[in-house]
Order: C-alpha cells, then sequence, then structure tokens
C-alpha cells in the first residue's frame, strides 16, 4: 500500500490564499494580507477546507486559494518510489 492509499500516512498539506497582484501569475498584492488558512495532514482534508474558502470568495476574482503539498517540499524523493 503506498503513502497515498494509507490513510494514517501524515502527508502535510498547508492551504493558504489571498489577493492576487494579476489574474495571469501567483504573485500575491499585498504578502502581509496572505491567509494562512493551516495545515493539514492529508489532501482530503486540506482540500475540504481549500474549497470552503475559495467558495466564501468566489466574488473576488482576484483573490485565489492554493493547497502547497508541504510533503513534497520535505521529503521529495517520497513521490518518486
Amino acid at each position: 500500500m503506498s503513502a497515498k492509499e494509507d490513510p494514517s500516512k501524515q502527508l502535510l498539506h498547508l492551504v493558504i490564499g489571498g489577493e492576487l497582484s494579476s489574474l495571469e501569475g501567483v504573485t500575491f498584492n499585498d504578502l502581509d494580507k496572505v491567509d494562512i488558512v493551516g495545515l493539514y495532514p492529508n489532501y482530503a482534508s486540506a482540500y475540504t477546507v481549500w474549497k470552503q474558502k475559495a467558495q466564501m470568495t468566489v466574488d473576488s476574482a482576484q483573490t485565489r486559494y492554493f493547497i502547497v503539498h508541504l510533503h513534497r517540499l520535505l521529503n521529495p524523493e517520497q513521490d518518486t518510489k
């Protein structure tokens, strides 16, 4: 069973968002105002929160939320096995 299939395996994900400086990029307009939503132990729980935050800001075209796969940054070899 791989880490992706094992629900007990912790794969850290970070949910962040904020207003972007343009619709074409992923540069935040003001880093002091970036919404650091939180850390989550798996993609499913991060996705649930990401979806809620994204739906709350649907009327703001320049506001975006992202899921950052921290486990890939902390242990890049893990996903290649």
